[in-house]
């Protein structure tokens, strides 16, 4: 390294040290799509080769998920053509990984145009100072609220381009890219979820933006979209139109990662969608669950569907039990029947449910008349040989028809009804069938 006096440096000095201390110098041509190394030394005698692909070099250095050297998916990879000029000098800092090693390295990116020709110069250097991993950990942790946004950029609607790029799954920096608004727009549904594109295409076309959106106001749409990775998450897309005047468009775009939200919010939405159809004694759908069930299978059904049977079950001298060994005994027998309803369904295409007090309902689908008598009896049957516990062993009458084409759920239902009344008039623990 030379040593001098301030004074005494000349330009070739200068250009010998600067050979020596950066790590890595490269020429880009980016309308032939190629780059030449010149200098590189360290991890970029790893990182980059001699020649090569400009777009692979683009994705090398900041085009891959931040926290690996993982690919972005290929859907995605057709966005790296629009990140390969730059309008005038340009410099970041990224965060890259080296083949084979987990650990991160950070690097200083200069870019130097050379006017008019589509090529640049690459200055990189590895940043080792400690300091700088940890003011880069800390900066992760404050933007960890913005990081939610998984993409912004500005648009401008009249002049259908865009700016300020930024992917937090990339980098935290806005990137240099250019791109048309008509062009991204067209490239991002191919990443929207199919039932979604749809929607997707109807609120970010321009003349929508224009007409719907005033001076400071914001739309949104909440959708399933790819990520990096390839899988799609839920996001919410935002548009905000900026504080310009009245014949301007400037728009501010957003992807929020909504995607852990929306599952929490699917799976409370489950859990009280159960608690809103099932009875909470036998775990059974309720009255209006097993209503709901059987009436969309008997739309089906006039649409070409299975064949449907309905089963009406009554307890025998339920109300004794009660009277001799208490409610609770009753719960406690109407739990063991509901069990036992359940064992019945497995592996059967059976919908059972609790209809009121001690009557139940169960739905047979794909069944002749004749299979679904057999299974009432073999169902009657397997209630008779159970063990209700304290109150003993219990009987119940049922009521079978089978669906016919003319019939309403009102029809098929006063059917069975009446078919269990008839078991009961004739002695109880049968099986009758209209």
């Amino acid at each position: 390294m030379i040593n001098k006096a301030l004074d005494d440096y000349t330009r070739e000095d200068l250009l010998s040290i600067l050979d020596e201390t950066v790590d890595a110098i490269v020429l880009v041509d980016s309308k032939q799509n190629r780059y030449r190394t010149i200098a590189r030394k360290g991890i970029f005698s790893t990182l980059i080769s001699d020649t090569g692909v400009y777009e692979d070099l683009i994705q090398k250095i900041w085009f891959h998920l931040e926290n690996s050297n993982d690919t972005i998916n290929d859907d995605y990879k057709a966005f790296i053509s629009y990140y390969r000029e730059f309008k005038g000098k340009y410099s970041r800092k990224a965060k890259v990984y080296v083949e084979g090693d987990s650990t991160p390295h950070y690097i200083q990116m200069n870019v130097y145009p050379i006017d008019g020709t589509g090529q640049y110069v690459f200055a990189m250097d590895e940043l080792a100072n400690e300091e700088y991993v940890e003011e880069y950990a800390t900066t992760r942790k404050v933007n960890t609220i913005q990081n939610t946004y998984l993409f912004s950029m500005y648009v401008d609607l009249l002049k259908d381009t865009t700016s300020s790029i930024s992917v937090t799954e990339i980098s935290e920096d806005t990137v240099n890219a250019s791109i048309k608004y008509s062009q991204w727009r067209m490239m991002t549904v191919n990443m929207i979820w199919p039932d979604d594109q749809k929607q997707f295409m109807s609120i970010t076309d321009p003349e929508y933006l224009k007409e719907n959106l005033s001076t400071g106001r914001t739309t949104s749409f909440d959708c399933k979209m790819k990520n990096l990775e390839g899988e799609y998450i839920w996001v919410k897309l935002v548009f905000i139109r900026a504080e310009t005047s009245e014949d301007e468009f400037r728009f501010v775009f957003m992807v929020q990662d909504i995607n852990e939200n929306v599952k929490e919010l699917m799976s409370t939405m489950k859990k009280y969608e159960s608690l809103a159809l099932k009875d909470s004694l036998t775990g059974l759908f309720n009255r209006g669950g097993v209503e709901t069930e059987i009436r969309n299978a008997i739309d089906l059904y006039k649409k070409g569907g299975s064949e449907i049977s309905l089963l009406m079950i009554d307890l025998d001298y339920f109300k004794k039990i009660n009277d001799t060994y208490g409610h609770a005994a009753g719960d406690n027998a109407l739990k063991v029947f509901g069990s036992i309803l359940r064992d019945f369904t497995v592996g059967k295409s059976i919908t059972a449910g609790r209809w009121g007090g001690e009557e139940f309902v169960v739905m047979l689908r794909n069944v002749s008349e004749e299979e679904a008598f057999n299974l009432a009896e073999e169902l009657r049957k397997k209630i008779e040989e159970a063990d209700f516990g304290v109150v003993g062993r219990l009987t119940c009458s049922i009521g079978i028809s089978q669906l016919r084409a003319e019939d309403s759920f009102d029809d098929i239902f006063m059917r069975i009804d009446s078919a269990m009344y008839s078991s009961k008039n004739a002695g109880r623990n049968k099986v009758t069938r209209e």
